[in-house]
């Protein structure tokens, strides 16, 4: 336990150090993260809609306020500011009523700072219902309706994923998805465009905005887990070679004494 402390006492300062430093880098000249095809497809997604002239759609999954869904809504903020160019209009659905009133702010605030306050339409944040498959059914009902050309799904998805996404292939709309729900990934695979997979879902604000402090704290968090694993790299090879070469060292130094 003495040993485990004292490595947490270690390593907690070193991890701050390099996350500083990398967001400080990220400060003074922009810093390479690779390309990720399921977001650079974003704005792919949103001009097929406006050629087409139909709507798109964006469901920030079943989950309520949290970092999972935040990190959705931020992501939709991102379609919606490329729509509001283009006066595509967005259309959220969403499962929780605590949510309603946050997704509502977030595109108003998005139109507005783009200059076209006026193209908002509160009416385009939908409550739906707040029973899983009821939702489920309500979406799908919504993309056929509306003959959606995008659909984007992005947060905390469950067994439903698998019936609305399937709807959207059937209609023809590009379909990109993104969520750390690792049981769902499999069904977004079958059917969407795109997927985001794992941690790609985290770095989705900081490859987007190119903001310097997500940026760096992104290639920041990379750097401390490549020591971690360099870490136990070194220490699972130790560990393995000390025992048989411990004698042969003890020898060496023993008979050049």
């Amino acid at each position: 336990m003495l040993h485990a402390n004292s490595a947490v006492r270690i390593l907690i300062p070193l991890f701050s150090v390099i996350l500083l430093a990398a967001i400080y880098a990220a400060r003074q000249r922009p810093l390479f993260i690779r390309r990720i095809y399921g977001l650079t497809a974003l704005e792919e997604a949103v001009g097929r809609a406006t050629e087409m002239g139909r709507p798109m759609l964006g469901v920030p999954g079943l989950g309520g306020i949290d970092i999972v869904t935040l990190q959705a809504v931020a992501i939709l903020a991102y379609v919606a500011r490329i729509g509001c160019r283009y006066r595509t209009q967005l259309l959220v659905p969403v499962a929780d009523t605590t949510l309603l009133p946050l997704v509502q702010e977030t595109l108003q605030d998005v139109y507005v700072s783009e200059g076209r306050p006026e193209l908002f339409e509160p009416e385009n944040v939908r409550f739906l219902s707040n029973r899983q498959f009821s939702f489920a059914a309500a979406v799908a009902g919504t993309i056929l309706r509306e003959r959606t050309a995008a659909c984007f799904y992005f947060g905390s998805f469950f067994a439903e994923a698998l019936i609305f996404s399937e709807v959207g292939q059937q209609i023809g709309a590009i379909q990109i998805a993104g969520t750390p729900s690792t049981l769902q990934i499999p069904f977004f695979i079958a059917t969407c465009d795109y997927v985001i997979i794992g941690d790609e879902f985290y770095a989705a604000s900081a490859y987007l905005t190119r903001e310097p402090v997500l940026l760096g704290s992104i290639i920041g968090q990379d750097l401390c887990k490549l020591l971690i694993i360099a870490g136990v790299l070194v220490g699972t090879v130790v560990a393995s070679l000390w025992p048989t070469y411990l004698p042969l060292i003890k020898g060496f130094f023993m008979g050049a004494g």
